[in-house]
């Protein structure tokens, strides 16, 4: 079949040519959209400002040749393991040729149109290929076979369900193939990750064609908003997951407090405390019992200026008391991470049971870390620290003009390495880094600015700024300058006000050494709320 496309140069040359005579230029072509306040309003200012709306009204057909193109790839599965499904349709893109660059947020959703069925899996990539548009879609739908779908009812249960959602900037016609894909507008398992994969600045001519093919006039943020936007997310038929262990874990409905078990002799707080079997046994059972949601096993200070020991030892202290828990009873409801920064102490941890790996340096100090992880299936929690623990406390690692914005983009930067590396989006949980490399009062503006730091983040991507983000200010050095309390172990109240006012901001995970009343403070945190919102 011949391939039409609908293709909007002439529109876009004449669009930029009447920008560049204006004062604001290019600069409007890139106007920011405030996640923090929603697309609506921005997005009117942006179509009225850029003209991208009159883009609808053109229709140049020229053969579609390929050169290298920007895709969009829906997926979806409800039949099987469907997160092992989505990991193998991965695989074989990338081993069809499709570099993929962006994974939208993994979302669990009511099926719509054959209502008798399984929960989905939906989400999307954005990715390049050299492949022409059909080529593409032949390719797509052999992976689907490899898979294990077959012919079945129309919208009925499906292993994997791949679409071509956007080609370049392209309109595809043909009898096999219509991109956009025609229903998306009316799906909000689709819009919902195909948002997750833009920033909220247009940063592209390939971008901006997108919003152009919207049904709306200021393209898909409006269209998104139309639909319902993040008001549908965490209701009974939408929700936004984080897959870890044998479970998908919805981060909105609480709060989850995360306890810190250190087997190291130097931890600034607890050191030399739990370094037998026994004693961390018998501390992970009290915080079981207090409530804990994660055990987070530390064998390696990262306290300042601490000295770093080889991944062998650490793996010596680790892996008997890890080994260890997993025997106590009511541990298999609880989620169990690994404090490392070592790829081969990570690797070890997961074959032993551990289901997440946290990494101060975000990749930085092993340049393994990030594949390994992405191999390893798991979720991944980075960090922001510059330096490491003997030097991050430097006057040159403590430079900052404006610590919210230079941590959002320092910290996008290992999410994006990790993403690059094979660690999809939907796997990564981020920790702005309190007490790493931070002074007193930039640990203050980070407390308080959360959701300055995730609107920072959204503007370059909107599923890393929906990622989880995990705060740790527990009894840190900080505390005890500001209320004078030079004994780590009495800084536990000043920690139940830093939680506080960190869940209040946004974040979705502490981790703390006082489990029992930092539980009760993300308790009431999570009342308020839910109070508000009601």
């Amino acid at each position: 079949n011949k391939i039409i496309a609908i293709l909007s140069i002439a529109a876009g040359a004449r669009i930029l040519k009447r920008l560049n005579k204006t004062a604001i230029g290019m600069n409007i072509f890139k106007n920011v959209i405030s996640a923090k306040h929603g697309f609506k309003g921005a997005a009117n200012k942006y179509s009225k400002a850029t003209g991208l709306s009159f883009l609808h009204s053109v229709s140049n057909s020229v053969e579609v040749h390929s050169p290298e193109q920007e895709v969009v790839i829906a997926l979806g599965s409800n039949v099987g393991n469907r997160l092992d499904n989505f990991n193998e349709a991965l695989r074989l893109m990338k081993k069809s040729g499709i570099q993929i660059s962006r994974h939208g947020c993994l979302y669990e959703t009511e099926p719509a149109y054959v209502t008798d069925q399984p929960l989905f899996l939906n989400s999307a990539i954005r990715g390049v290929t050299k492949l022409a548009p059909h080529e593409l879609l032949r390719v797509l739908k052999q992976i689907e076979k490899d898979i294990g779908r077959t012919e079945g009812i129309r919208y009925g249960p499906r292993p994997i369900d791949l679409d071509i959602l956007f080609y370049g900037n392209f309109k595809i016609h043909s009898e096999t193939l219509c991109v956009p894909h025609e229903r998306i507008w009316e799906r909000p398992f689709v819009m919902a990750p195909l948002i997750d994969l833009l920033g909220s600045a247009i940063d592209s001519d390939t971008v901006g064609s997108w919003h152009s093919f919207s049904t709306q006039k200021c393209g898909l943020f409006e269209s998104w908003e139309k639909l319902g936007g993040e008001q549908l997310i965490g209701k009974d038929g939408m929700r936004r997951v984080l897959p870890i262990g044998n479970r998908l874990l919805d981060w909105s409905q609480k709060t989850h407090v995360m306890g810190i078990l250190n087997l190291t002799p130097d931890s600034f707080s607890d050191g030399g405390k739990f370094q037998s079997v026994d004693a961390a046994v018998s501390q992970v059972q009290l915080t079981i019992s207090e409530g804990v949601d994660i055990i987070d096993i530390g064998a390696q200070s990262t306290r300042p200026f601490a000295t770093r020991i080889s991944a062998e030892e650490e793996l010596d202290r680790l892996i008997p008391v890890l080994e260890a828990i997993r025997q106590i009873p009511g541990v298999e409801d609880k989620f169990i991470s690994v404090d490392t920064f070592y790829s081969k102490v990570a690797s070890e941890a997961v074959s032993k049971g551990a289901h997440l790996i946290n990494d101060v340096s975000g990749g930085q100090l092993d340049s393994d870390m990030l594949k390994v992880v992405s191999g390893l299936k798991v979720p991944y929690l980075a960090m922001h620290m510059r330096g490491n623990p003997s030097t991050m406390q430097s006057s040159e690692n403590l430079k900052y003009d404006d610590v919210c914005k230079q941590v959002s983009s320092e910290l996008y930067s290992r999410f994006k390495e990790a993403e690059s590396s094979g660690i999809p989006a939907w796997s990564i949980i981020l920790d702005p880094g309190i007490g790493f490399s931070k002074k007193s009062e930039d640990n203050l503006d980070l407390l308080m600015g959360l959701p300055n730091i995730r609107e920072e983040i959204g503007l370059k991507s909107l599923a890393a700024s929906h990622a989880p983000i995990l705060i740790g200010p527990s009894r840190k050095r900080f505390l005890g300058d500001i209320c004078n309390q030079t004994d780590a172990n009495r800084r536990d109240p000043a920690t139940i006000a830093a939680v506080t006012a960190g869940v209040l901001g946004g974040a979705n995970m502490v981790r703390v050494h006082n489990v029992r009343d930092n539980l009760d403070a993300v308790r009431l945190c999570d009342a308020l709320q839910k109070h508000r919102k009601s």
